[in-house]
């Protein structure tokens, strides 16, 4: 699969307008059937002081950061899609979820806004969906968001349009530096299929 020339969730959207409704109801279905679907959060609360601040980078429909919010932190979340968006301010009212492409978002600032976390977390495939152009200056944002000694915690498969080495490249050239890889959120050694970066400064 070649890089992507535009952003691939606008495009699956314009193409099937029923496409964040799907998928909002199929986590719903998941979680329904007892599915384990906080597998992503319950790494970043072991990874987390109490009361941390923490962004959901690609929050779709808040099952993270919701989660996370519910043990104690302060969390802010992100995505593109403004559906998703609402289904995640309806599931959990007590966070604050922004409309806002990763490429070029802006947090509102002032007093009580969070625009620096300990904590960024980047899960779902969510990196794979940019549009090549969009990839750096979304690790870009996400650098310029990180609080100083806080790290990012982004997952995506192999065979999906970008390829590892093309985003170490990438993160590289955002200012970050590799603190670990893994091949799951349950830290298992690399193996080339998936890859869960914990990224830093640096």
């Amino acid at each position: 699969m070649t890089s992507p020339d535009e952003n691939l969730w606008l495009a699956a959207v314009r193409n099937n307008p029923d496409h964040a409704a799907n998928y909002a109801q199929r986590w719903r279905d998941f979680a329904a059937q007892g599915r384990d679907i906080y597998g992503e959060a319950r790494l970043i609360d072991a990874m987390a002081e109490r009361g941390s601040r923490i962004l959901d980078a690609g929050c779709g429909t808040g099952r993270i950061g919701g989660w996370l919010s519910q043990q104690g932190h302060r969390v802010v979340g992100v995505d593109l899609d403004p559906q998703l968006i609402e289904v995640a301010r309806q599931d959990y009212p007590q966070v604050p979820w922004h409309q806002g492409n990763l490429a070029d978002f802006t947090l509102p600032a002032g007093a009580n806004q969070l625009t620096e976390f300990d904590l960024i977390v980047c899960a779902g495939n969510v990196v794979t969906f940019l549009a090549a152009a969009e990839r750096r200056p979304a690790l870009n944002r996400l650098r310029e968001n990180l609080a100083p000694g806080g790290r990012l915690v982004l997952g995506f498969g192999a065979g999906r349009g970008y390829g590892f080495e093309d985003f170490r490249t990438d993160a590289s050239a955002a200012g970050f530096s590799v603190h670990g890889e893994y091949s799951s959120w349950q830290l298992h050694r690399p193996t080339g299929e998936f890859l869960v970066a914990i990224l830093g400064a640096a």
